[in-house]
């Protein structure tokens, strides 16, 4: 499987640095694309526990699906194995099909960009401030980067979406990798409670 080298920055104006990006000579590979994604768990080897999940993502332009681990919140704590698919709903039937079981349904706006080999995504996720992932070849790639953008490294955070929600609201990753769905709209109840006084989107 492939090493995740990624970093994300949170509460980040995507205005402010997609400016950087356009003075830098970035490419804008994806312009601001909705995406959904079902994620799937296969309870009888235990994914959840060992941080593993399956998911198939609409990307507008292509369908992939992949398998995702993550063993710990560290720069190269996630792997993955990615493929592109020709149908969203043939590969989640797919899925059911062996015996899978559908976590949840997400939504999640991106906006891609390429910078010296390293991959620059503008994200957005529901009922989070915006934030930034990069990914790149190495660490030395991926600090490099960050560093022509303004990030400072020792803020970044690393491994998967849950770990954001965890830092906004007072929830643990087990809730919200149990969470049915996860779209845009207005924050639920359940959540605006317990907010950690982010600002949320």
């Amino acid at each position: 499987m492939k090493t995740e080298i990624e970093g994300k920055w949170l509460d980040v104006d995507h205005e402010e640095l997609r400016a950087k990006l356009k003075a830098l000579g970035a490419k804008r590979t994806r312009p601001k694309t909705q995406m959904t994604r079902a994620v799937f768990y296969d309870v009888e080897r235990e994914m959840p526990k060992i941080g593993a999940r399956v998911r198939v993502r609409d990307e507008g332009d292509r369908v992939t699906m992949s398998y995702k681990r993550t063993s710990d919140a560290s720069l190269v704590g996630t792997k993955e194995v990615e493929l592109v698919v020709d149908n969203y709903n043939k590969a989640i039937d797919f899925l059911k099909q062996i015996g899978m079981v559908q976590k949840s349904v997400e939504e999640t706006r991106r906006e891609s960009w390429e910078l010296d080999g390293a991959e620059i995504e503008l994200d957005e996720w529901p009922w989070l401030p915006a934030f930034v992932e990069i990914e790149a070849a190495d660490e030395a790639k991926l600090r490099a980067v960050a560093k022509k953008l303004g990030l400072d490294m020792a803020a970044a955070m690393h491994g998967s979406v849950d770990f954001v929600y965890e830092k906004y609201y007072d929830v643990a990753r087990d809730e919200v990798n149990n969470w049915p769905e996860i779209k845009f709209g207005v924050v639920p109840e359940r959540l605006a409670k317990r907010g950690r006084n982010a600002t949320q989107n």
